[in-house]
């Protein structure tokens, strides 16, 4: 099925909530948290490292698997993970959300970590789960921002997979160069702060378990005294991961650079308003598949697309997400 490439959406916030900074900030402290029951599993990568995973009960009547990659920083711990995650329950879907290394409370074992661009552990989960014939009819994928940057780029890089049939992906930077410059602006400053006191704690603990100077050629001090997403990227991300330099991973890992070779169905889910970006980085129609519908709000912040009262906020995604699930299940099982 072939869609429309972008257009605005219907979602529409309420007056309350039509900044965006308040539609970025207000569900991670006045969302109410739903029931979700989860077990974890260890997934031993090849070159001896792990992600872990937090799968959702398996449903009874069960329509498929849906795979979740969170955000910079997150985990089934982070709001947006944990509701999405028991919505898609509550509809009958299994779940498992894969952490990013070193996300889901436990060191990794490598000087390496995880970036926008890192589509490896993915596709060796996606793989991992085909080969042991799990029993879900479908698998599906959702991405959240820097999640949603590698979902796209990883089907980008691989079209003609069959590990999932259709993909979601909410708030994706697109243009990792342009998101870095414009975070640093403003009000965004603070998400940019908010995000590196974690990054740098990280690294920072990973050099006193281990030897990282033959990886990294800047000292604790200099970790700790980094402002900005682009030096982190400059002195950690890159020389961590094989990039010569922070523009080379902006350009190497942007997930604009795939779009038009994607060729699995897709949604992405954004908003013009998104703190973290400008609008600019929105992708044209020329840069973008005809198998992505790409829905472009005037308004929603970042992963936020809030509806509702100030205390009983909902977010107004959930929904779209299953609708969007719901009609492509139905297309697989009508198909099959």
């Amino acid at each position: 099925m072939l869609h429309q490439n972008k257009n605005t959406y219907s979602f529409t916030p309420p007056l309350w909530a039509r900044n965006r900074h308040v539609q970025t900030i207000w569900p991670r402290f006045f969302m109410k948290r739903l029931e979700l029951t989860y077990t974890e599993q260890r997934l031993e990568l090849p070159d001896g490292d792990f992600v872990d995973l937090a799968w959702s009960k398996r449903p009874v009547n069960c329509k498929g698997l849906v795979v979740l990659f969170h955000g910079l920083e997150g985990s089934i711990k982070s709001h947006y993970a944990h509701n999405i995650m028991a919505e898609l329950v509550n509809d009958d879907w299994w779940t498992v959300m894969m952490h990013f290394r070193g996300c889901s409370g436990e060191p990794n074992r490598l000087a390496r970590g995880y970036h926008s661009g890192d589509t490896g552990d993915a596709m060796f989960l996606l793989q991992y789960l085909q080969d042991i014939h799990i029993d879900a009819p479908i698998t599906y994928a959702i991405g959240f921002s820097l999640g949603g940057n590698m979902l796209l780029k990883l089907l980008g890089e691989n079209p003609g997979q069959d590990w999932i049939k259709a993909g979601i992906a909410i708030s994706p930077p697109f243009q990792l160069a342009e998101c870095s410059d414009n975070i640093c602006k403003g009000f965004s400053r603070h998400y940019q702060n908010y995000l590196l006191k974690s990054m740098r704690h990280n690294v920072l603990s990973k050099m006193q378990r281990m030897d990282m100077s033959e990886a990294l050629q800047i000292s604790a001090d200099e970790v700790s005294n980094i402002n900005s997403f682009r030096e982190f990227d400059q002195y950690i991300t890159a020389p961590l991961h094989g990039f010569d330099s922070a523009d080379d991973y902006y350009a190497k890992a942007s997930s604009g650079n795939f779009l038009r070779a994607v060729d699995t169905p897709c949604l992405v889910i954004h908003s013009k308003d998104d703190p973290f970006m400008t609008e600019s980085v929105v992708p044209d129609n020329h840069a973008i598949s005809p198998h992505i519908q790409m829905e472009v709000s005037q308004f929603g912040g970042h992963v936020g697309f809030m509806q509702g009262s100030p205390w009983k906020p909902v977010n107004w995604y959930h929904q779209r997400v299953l609708d969007y699930l719901n009609s492509m299940h139905m297309q697989h099982m009508a198909n099959q």
